[in-house]
């Protein structure tokens, strides 16, 4: 009877600490916070034309309703503005004032009013040659630009210079500085024209200095100035394993590097996987084989390795909605995402609008 006892004291016990351990690890769960997607329009990234907005809502109607009136995505990034024009501020037939035509007040208030907050991208690997052009040029002017169309639309910008050997680092901090002295880092995330992000390649072997440069300067969690990154895709759609790799690489820094890159806040940047291609991928149409499924527990768990002090990556972002190249597919109907995208809001409770983004 006594060995009874403290065999049942033990199970009691053991079960006890299972309990305690199960919910210390449900609490390292950290919400997605950013859920998003790129949209390159119906020509190829440009816009360079005026939508109709009917057809505009046909083919983007999926990231503003997952089916449930509630959209599908928090975020929208109209991708690509060419910052030489934008420095320009260029007026042609594809182009008002350094902005292209199809990125005006209609679309971006066609997501706002859903709640979907709105960025401009400025770059893409199309435009490297243009950012290095503006950049020697006048890189001040440039942010000064920048931050005049973020606050007459109302949405935020996003850096995607992706020079890979030799990025002009000097001049994108008189890019980055001059931004910010038209609008000074929002914390609470309420001014949209104050959000200022910027791509870096998927994991930590590529655009090398760029990501180097922006982890250190800019990224950190005790003097930020940019408010995230973004890992972009890699050339193909990656594994889970893959990417969860290249995530990780962040995370971790690479200190065997000559100049080291160091480690990256898991609560400063968000991990990229594609929509479509060749064919739909299930990130689109199938929650339950996508990417944003299997990867899901670490990007909300990846615990930080010297930088940052919460658990979990800020989310996803999608490349890209509607047709990001000539060879691919669309988006439009019937390839609607309703059924990864749309399910994968509905599965992490993605909050809409954005919340306050997570500081640490």
């Amino acid at each position: 009877m006594r060995f009874r006892s403290r065999w049942a004291i033990l199970v009691s016990a053991l079960t006890l600490l299972g309990s305690v351990l199960g919910s210390a690890a449900a609490a390292a769960v950290t919400p997605i916070q950013v859920y998003g997607s790129w949209l390159c329009g119906n020509d190829e990234c440009t816009w360079a034309t005026v939508r109709n907005m009917t057809d505009f809502d046909t083919k983007n109607h999926w990231l503003v309703d997952r089916g449930d009136g509630t959209p599908s995505v928090n975020l929208a990034v109209l991708a690509f503005v060419n910052p030489l024009k934008l420095l320009d501020q260029t007026t042609d037939a594809g182009d008002a004032n350094g902005v292209p035509v199809g990125m005006n007040s209609a679309v971006v208030n066609y997501f706002t009013s859903h709640g979907v907050r709105v960025m401009l991208s400025v770059g893409g690997i199309t435009y490297t040659s243009a950012w290095d052009t503006a950049l020697t040029q006048n890189p001040t002017q440039l942010g000064i630009n920048a931050a005049a169309v973020a606050r007459q639309l109302g949405v935020g910008i996003e850096i995607d210079y992706e020079n890979s050997s030799s990025p002009n680092l000097t001049a994108l901090q008189a890019f980055v500085a001059a931004y910010r002295s038209q609008l000074p880092y929002d914390a609470t995330g309420a001014n949209p024209a104050a959000r200022l992000t910027i791509d870096v390649a998927a994991g930590d072997q590529f655009l090398i200095a760029l990501n180097r440069y922006a982890t250190a300067n800019w990224l950190t969690a005790s003097n930020p100035v940019l408010d995230y990154a973004n890992a972009m895709v890699p050339n193909k759609q990656p594994s889970t394993s893959a990417a969860e790799s290249n995530w990780q690489q962040h995370v971790d820094g690479k200190p065997n590097y000559g100049p080291p890159v160091p480690p990256l806040a898991p609560a400063k940047f968000t991990g990229s996987v594609f929509l479509v291609g060749n064919q739909v991928q299930p990130e689109c149409t199938n929650f339950a084989a996508s990417l944003e499924n299997t990867t899901g527990t670490f990007v909300r768990s990846v615990t930080p390795n010297g930088a940052g002090s919460t658990p979990g990556m800020l989310g996803y972002m999608f490349w890209a909605a509607e047709q990001p190249a000539v060879r691919s597919v669309t988006t439009g109907p019937p390839n609607t995402c309703q059924g990864g995208v749309g399910v994968g809001s509905t599965t992490y409770s993605v909050l809409v609008p954005m919340p306050a983004l997570r500081q640490n």
